[in-house]
């Protein structure tokens, strides 16, 4: 395995007033599973970027089997037998599973029509084959993230690569899915004598997967080091630079009183659709209730409810005994819900806004902030923004930089010090790190303990179990819009969740309720 297949020396690459890759040394050995890990920003997508053709380096060289190539976009890659994941899929929504898959490379009749048929037959062979169940029939528009991403990884190796890049690969997939996945990766690996290159963030999986780990920050290549001479404690400090403690988080015991009832929801998707059904949960002071399940399975359109941004078709929903079904957001929030979305951008803030504006956003009409409702107090509204920006450590210059200028980490955080700034009794918080570096997160997490630890009950829905897990006193789980489990702390397995959370323990919980 000492075989050099790829090279990258001393490659650079420049934007505009960016130096995203600082001259990087990096090489790929044939028959190896290779990680790239880094903080958000790191680098790692802009030099797997580089190696599938669609950036070209501003200096440098890279070398296939010892030989110079120029990649001068993804064809040359593919060429060469290079494949590639994306994170963010490149799947053609109008189109068929089995359309996107064989894209491309479409199976013919008489040298001249796409033979569907062909097509269909070769998607349900691979879907079997890998245990990434699809069907082919359905188009892309109506899938699910979950399940379009399952379909980018069948397209890749459809197209059979030798070298095959997956870029966050597991990011929605259950630990089962997830398993099944590395077992198709080592089978590749061990039986086809393929190479593959993983970029992640999940550093568990790092060292069940891979044979070697590169770590990457702030552009630069920190080392390589064999997965086998690595732990968590040693990466996580690799990333970012500094000491990360992983300590067990300091729950205190609070008085439990129960804040938020929901009974007998049910709400439709954005096609009409079923999407929560007959969900009932409670929610106390002082707890943290975790929402464990695929993406896609009526998480978003619970939160959606239960903050008045969506309606819903039955159902009633109560805070500290008072109901407050079809009130608007803006009179949720001053009942005593704060909510931070799940998509930061579409959702929780304004780009062309500062930060200072953006923090001001839900107390523009209040006072101090506000002078009769119709002037707003300038001072106040800075003197605030600055509190807040060394409470939550938003990395900027000034209160006055536009919000859309900040890394994804600090906007995360500054919509986290706002919405947690209410000190309502309920927040309801929607993927809290998704796209957020280990340092970063390490700070979230405590900031949503020290939350729940003054008293605030807390409904958090994350599709990375790992912070279910670390965070949550209960879990349920949901899957196909119902509720399939619960737990307190302590009573369920990451494998077990796993199960509940693709519906094939609901009969036996059900029996057992």
């Amino acid at each position: 395995m000492d075989e050099k297949l790829l090279e990258l020396r001393n490659v650079s690459k420049q934007f505009p007033g960016v130096l995203a890759n600082d001259n990087i040394n990096l090489n790929i050995r044939k028959g190896e599973i290779h990680a790239i890990i880094g903080e958000n920003g790191a680098g790692k997508s802009t030099l797997m970027n580089i190696l599938y053709g669609l950036h070209q380096p501003t200096t440098g060289e890279i070398y296939f089997n010892g030989n110079a190539v120029k990649l001068t976009s993804p064809l040359d890659a593919i060429g060469l037998g290079i494949g590639m994941v994306h994170q963010h899929f490149m799947l053609v929504p109008s189109f068929t599973v089995a359309e996107n898959i064989v894209l491309g490379i479409e199976p013919r009749k008489s040298k001249v029509f796409v033979n569907k048929e062909k097509a269909i037959e070769v998607t349900r062979e691979l879907s079997k084959t890998y245990g990434l169940m699809v069907d082919p029939m359905l188009k892309v528009e109506s899938l699910s993230v979950g399940i379009q991403q399952r379909v980018e990884i069948l397209k890749a190796l459809y197209k059979g690569a030798d070298i095959l890049i997956l870029d966050e690969p597991t990011a929605v997939l259950t630990p089962q899915e997830t398993e099944e996945l590395f077992k198709v990766i080592r089978k590749l690996v061990d039986e086809l004598g393929k190479t593959i290159i993983i970029i992640t963030h999940k550093l568990q999986e790092v060292l069940s997967i891979s044979n070697r780990v590169s770590v990457m920050r702030q552009g630069k290549m920190i080392g390589t080091v064999d997965t086998k001479d690595a732990n968590e404690q040693i990466l996580a400090e690799m990333m970012v630079g500094r000491e990360i403690l992983f300590d067990k988080l300091d729950k205190k015991h609070t008085e439990k009183k129960e804040v938020l009832l929901a009974e007998g929801l049910r709400a439709r998707d954005n096609r009409g659709l079923l999407a929560v059904k007959d969900i009932n949960l409670s929610l106390k002071s002082g707890e943290i209730l975790g929402i464990a399940g695929i993406e896609g399975n009526g998480q978003s359109e619970l939160v959606e409810v239960l903050t008045g941004l969506r309606e819903k078709d039955c159902g009633q929903i109560f805070i500290n005994g008072i109901e407050y079904s079809d009130k608007s957001p803006r009179d949720i929030r001053n009942l005593g819900i704060a909510h931070v979305p799940e998509d930061r951008l579409a959702m929780g803030m304004s780009k062309d806004a500062t930060i200072s504006e953006n923090i001001l956003m839900g107390n523009q009409y209040k006072e101090p902030y506000a002078v009769k409702g119709l002037h707003l107090n300038k001072s106040k509204i800075r003197g605030k923004s600055k509190e807040l920006i060394k409470k939550f450590d938003i990395r900027t210059p000034s209160e006055e930089v536009y919000a859309g200028n900040l890394s994804g980490g600090n906007m995360q955080k500054m919509i986290i010090a706002r919405e947690f700034s209410f000190n309502t009794p309920v927040l309801i918080i929607s993927q809290p790190t998704r796209g957020v570096d280990i340092g970063a997160i390490e700070f979230i997490h405590s900031q949503i303990i020290e939350k729940r630890n003054e008293g605030c009950a807390i409904l958090l829905i994350s599709a990375e179990l790992d912070e279910i897990f670390r965070l949550s006193d209960r879990i349920m789980t949901i899957y196909e819009g119902s509720i399939t489990g619960e737990f307190n702390e302590g009573e369920v397995s990451k494998q077990e969740i796993g199960l509940y959370m693709t519906g094939k323990n609901m009969s036996s919980w059900r029996e057992g309720v």
